[in-house]
């Protein structure tokens, strides 16, 4: 049975919540998922595991770039996290069942998985949050994996694959090659893919979009999104005063 993602189109996309660090609103901080919500914005979110099995929301491995201390996120419980504030503002790193719990269905959200740990962790602990969670929401990781487990354990969320042409990676050609063509597609069946829109155009992307739906990430001024509106049918964006 066809899956309805047609919410995923309702309005443009927060990247990490509506954030602007100028303003002291961080990424990913719960003044950034409720400054998204006041415009009915989508949500676009990351989420980790630590160590004691919370799941946080946060975007990097590591926590320097987000509170100056050059520690690895898994290495942490959440109790040892709690009080770091995030780019000096008087915003901490929040759980995810908490950031759920403001969202609480007015809006839809996109969740970012992770992949610092191995595969089948912290999809296990986020699902026993999200089966208590009645707002829409979706699934994306770059990771395939992740795609894949979904597919497998719970094959009615909506999963989407992320990508990009991974010029800057480390990866060697042959990871770059199958993660830039999204190789195990045929396997994982996402129901949408997020492309970077600096990577557009690129016919596998537009093969794609012929069937299902095309995300772009990430928009930051009005030249990136008059390229993405001929590629994709939403837009994950950040600078919003700028578009």
């Amino acid at each position: 049975m066809e899956k309805d993602i047609n919410f995923l189109k309702e309005n443009l996309i927060a990247h990490r919540g509506k954030h602007d660090i100028k303003k002291g609103i961080p990424e990913n901080s719960v003044l950034a998922f409720e400054e998204a919500i006041k415009y009915k914005y989508i949500i676009e979110l990351d989420i980790h595991i630590l160590k004691d099995n919370s799941v946080i929301v946060f975007h990097d491995d590591n926590i320097k770039r987000m509170t100056g201390i050059d520690k690895n996120l898994k290495n942490y419980t959440y109790n040892e996290i709690k009080n770091l504030k995030l780019q000096n503002t008087n915003n901490y790193i929040p759980l995810f069942k908490d950031v759920l719990k403001i969202i609480d269905n007015k809006v839809p959200v996109i969740i970012e998985f992770k992949y610092d740990t191995k595969i089948g962790r912290l999809e296990k602990e986020a699902m026993k949050i999200l089966e208590n969670y009645k707002g829409r929401y979706v699934i994306k990781s770059f990771n395939p994996f992740t795609v894949l487990w979904f597919k497998k354990h719970y094959p009615n969320v909506i999963r989407g694959q992320l990508s990009c042409n991974f010029n800057k990676s480390k990866f060697n050609f042959i990871k770059k090659y199958v993660l830039k063509n999204m190789i195990f597609n045929f396997i994982t069946k996402p129901d949408f893919i997020s492309y970077d829109v600096n990577s557009l155009p690129y016919k596998k992307v537009e093969e794609f979009r012929k069937k299902k739906l095309v995300l772009g990430w990430t928009i930051r001024n009005k030249v990136q999104l008059e390229k993405a509106k001929k590629y994709c049918d939403n837009f994950i964006c950040e600078n919003f005063d700028e578009l």
